[in-house]
C-alpha cells in the first residue's frame, strides 16, 4: 500500500492510542516545560501583592464554577489562595453555586495544609454559598457594608463579630474581585460592582473563554486574567519564583528565563507538591498533544494530496 493511501485508511483508534500516550506520560513524568508569563497574569498577582500585610485590605474570590471545569480552573483556585496565605494577604470566598461552595471547602482545605499558622475567620473568610437570587442584593450591598450585605459565613456566625472584619468595611477595603468560573459571571461584577462603586475585577476563566474578555481587559474594566490552563500555570510559576521567595514582583525578573530558574532552585519545598504544580504539569500534555494534532493534519493533508496526484495521472493515462 502506498504512503498516500496509508494515510487515508490509517486506523483512527492507533490516532486515538497515541495521544492518549501522549497525555499520560507526561502526567506520570513530568517533562518541565518553560512557562513565559504574560501581561494579564502579571497584572492581576502584582495587584494582589500590593495588598500584603494589610489588614485593612483584602480580596474576594468568587466560585461560581463546577465540578466539570475543574481541571482548568482549580489550579487557579489553588494558586491564589497560596498566594494570599504566604504573603498574609486576607482573602474572603464566595459562590453562587451549591457545587462552588463544596470546591471553596477542598480548595481551603488542601492549601490550609501546608499553612498552619493560617486560622478562619482571621486570615480568611469562607462566606460559602448564597442562592443565585441574591446575587444582585450581596454584589450591590457590599458596597455599603459588607457585613450587613453577606450577613454569615459559611458556619454560621455573624459577619460582624468575626476578628477578620474589623478594618474592613465595604468595597473600599477590596483590592480586587476575582470571579473564578467557566461562564461571563464576571460581567456581572463589573456591570454592578466596579460601574457603581468602582472596585476592580478580574477573571480566570476556561480556556474557550479566554477571548471573550480581551475587550474589557483593553478597556480596563478586568484589571486582569487567567485564561484556561495556560494562565493558571503562569500563575502558579509567579507564586514560586516570587511569593515563595519573599519577593517583591518584577516584570523585568519574570520574564528573564535564566533569573527564573535560579529563583525555582531557593523555593521550599512545599512548592514542589504536586498540587500546586497541577496546571504547569498539565500544560506538558497539552503542549505535546497540540503539537501530535498539528503533525497529524500536515501527515493526513500530504497524504490527501498525494493521493490526489496519483488519480489524476491515471485519468491522464
Amino acid at each position: 500500500m502506498k504512503f498516500s493511501e496509508s494515510m487515508q485508511k490509517l486506523d483512527r483508534r492507533y490516532i486515538y492510542i497515541v495521544l492518549a500516550i501522549a497525555v499520560i506520560l507526561p502526567l506520570v513524568f513530568p517533562i518541565g516545560f518553560k512557562t513565559y508569563s504574560t501581561t494579564p497574569v502579571e497584572d492581576l498577582y502584582r495587584h494582589i501583592d500590593a495588598i500584603a500585610g494589610r489588614d485593612d485590605m483584602a480580596i474576594i474570590m468568587d466560585f461560581t464554577h463546577d465540578p466539570g471545569v475543574m481541571p482548568e480552573l482549580y489550579p487557579m483556585d489553588l494558586a491564589i489562595l497560596r498566594h494570599c496565605f504566604e504573603r498574609n494577604i486576607k482573602v474572603f470566598t464566595i459562590s453562587f453555586l451549591p457545587q462552588g461552595a463544596a470546591i471553596i471547602q477542598l480548595a481551603l482545605s488542601e492549601v490550609k495544609e501546608d499553612y498552619p499558622d493560617i486560622e478562619a475567620n482571621i486570615d480568611y473568610c469562607n462566606f460559602g454559598f448564597k442562592p443565585w437570587g441574591l446575587k444582585l442584593p450581596i454584589m450591590l450591598g457590599m458596597g455599603d457594608d459588607i457585613a450587613k450585605a453577606v450577613e454569615t459565613n459559611s458556619e454560621g456566625l455573624k459577619l460582624e463579630n468575626l476578628p477578620i472584619m474589623q478594618d474592613i468595611k465595604n468595597y473600599d477595603n477590596i483590592q480586587v474581585v476575582v470571579e473564578i468560573s467557566g461562564s461571563s459571571m464576571g460581567q456581572f461584577w463589573v456591570t454592578y460592582a466596579r460601574a457603581k462603586f468602582g472596585v476592580d475585577v478580574a477573571v480566570g476563566l476556561t480556556a474557550v473563554m479566554a477571548a471573550d474578555v480581551y475587550p474589557l481587559l483593553q478597556t480596563g474594566q478586568f484589571i486582569g486574567s487567567l485564561g484556561g490552563l495556560k494562565g493558571a500555570a503562569e500563575y502558579e510559576q509567579l507564586v514560586d519564583i516570587f511569593a515563595m521567595n519573599g519577593q517583591e514582583f518584577s516584570k523585568k525578573k519574570a520574564r528573564n528565563m535564566k533569573w527564573v530558574e535560579q529563583a525555582y532552585k531557593n523555593i521550599p519545598e512545599k512548592a514542589r507538591l504536586y498540587k500546586y504544580n497541577k496546571a504547569r504539569i498539565g500544560m506538558d500534555a497539552q503542549a505535546i498533544v497540540h503539537v501530535l494534532i498539528i503533525l497529524f493534519i500536515i501527515l493526513g493533508n500530504i497524504g490527501y494530496f498525494l493521493e490526489q496526484r496519483e488519480q489524476k495521472k491515471k485519468y491522464m493515462k
